[in-house]
């Protein structure tokens, strides 16, 4: 359910705005957006799982709470972000 080291290197590396980055918004956001996804996958085979289904709503709290202070601070920076992760339709 969690990511592997690998995969967050490559996400760090992706949305970052400078090496090692780890802390900006949008990687945090890009982090949320593959553990969620993670544990979407997860629910599909473990339906009544509903300690992991906690965690997946505080995930997508905290990634809501993230993604409406970009779009206050930054809005530019938020539209191309929900456009690389695929977040609206």
């Amino acid at each position: 359910m969690s990511i592997t080291q690998e995969r967050k290197e490559a996400l760090v590396k992706e949305h970052g705005r400078a090496a090692g980055d780890t802390g900006s918004t949008e990687v945090q956001v890009a982090i949320l957006t593959e553990r969620i996804q993670n544990l979407t996958e997860h629910f599909k085979t473990h339906a009544k799982d509903n300690h992991s289904r906690r965690g997946l709503l505080m995930l997508v709290n905290k990634r809501r709470s993230l993604l409406d202070f970009l779009k206050k601070t930054e809005n530019a920076r938020y539209t191309d972000l929900i456009a690389k992760l695929g977040l609206r339709k």
